[in-house]
């Protein structure tokens, strides 16, 4: 694990770190209030967790309590690659899955769930794991859990699985927070590209009430003329 860390360390770039505190907004009373950074890019971090897959599960964790947000993310990286990896055992992925949800408090940042929940969390579900942790998770207190709730049905969405992204969806319409309602938006959107009929049918029903993040991401990939009228939709309620 310190191997690991110190690969990583050695990649730090101190003005980039400034930058992205500012970008993940850090300071007191937002999202990522007291979250710290190395200043290193997605690529850099993957590339260290390629050398370092099959990390026992305890080091994994230790990696998930630094307090580092690119440590956190190498672990969880590593995560998603063997849970995405043909030759992963179903004993690890079991392992890597119950480690997942018994520390989702460390998945504490928009890039961090979508970087996991898809691979770790969602293809456990394609693969027979019961649906309802997704609805525990949609129904948290904690606005990450619940990030984690909808992007985590993106690997249903590519297997034309679309009947729980429209009812997370629908359960999570009166979230109060934006980056909640942009995952909600891009998942719509993501399933309209699978069933724009059904997209459709979701948008007659909800977009005069959704929030108007989410309602204008799942219209991105919508003719103009859709676009204009489901926004009018929500303007004329």
């Amino acid at each position: 694990m310190s191997e690991a860390v110190d690969q990583l360390v050695a990649l730090a770039d101190p003005e980039r770190a400034a930058g992205m505190a500012r970008f993940f907004q850090t300071g007191p009373g937002q999202y990522g209030e007291g979250d710290e950074f190395l200043g290193l890019s997605v690529p850099q971090v993957v590339a260290v967790a390629r050398r370092h897959l099959g990390l026992p599960v305890a080091a994994l964790e230790g990696l998930l309590d630094d307090p580092r947000h690119e440590v956190r993310l190498l672990a969880l990286k590593i995560m998603a690659l063997e849970c995405a990896a043909r030759r992963t055992s179903s004993q690890r992925r079991r392992e890597l899955l119950d480690l997942y949800l018994r520390r989702t408090d460390r998945v504490n940042g928009w890039d961090l769930v979508d970087a996991s929940a898809p691979d770790v969390l969602g293809r456990a579900v394609l693969a027979g794991l019961p649906a309802d942790v997704l609805y525990r998770l949609a129904r948290s207190p904690v606005l990450w859990e619940r990030r984690i709730a909808i992007v985590a049905t993106f690997p249903l969405i590519r297997a034309g699985d679309l009947d729980h992204t429209f009812a997370l969806a629908a359960l999570l319409e009166g979230d109060p927070h934006v980056l909640l309602h942009k995952a909600v938006g891009w998942m719509l959107r993501e399933a309209g590209k699978r069933d724009e009929p059904r997209l459709l049918a979701y948008l007659d029903e909800h977009a005069a009430t959704m929030p108007r993040t989410a309602l204008r991401y799942s219209l991105e990939r919508l003719s103009p003329e859709l676009r204009a009228h489901y926004r009018g939709a929500r303007l004329s309620r």
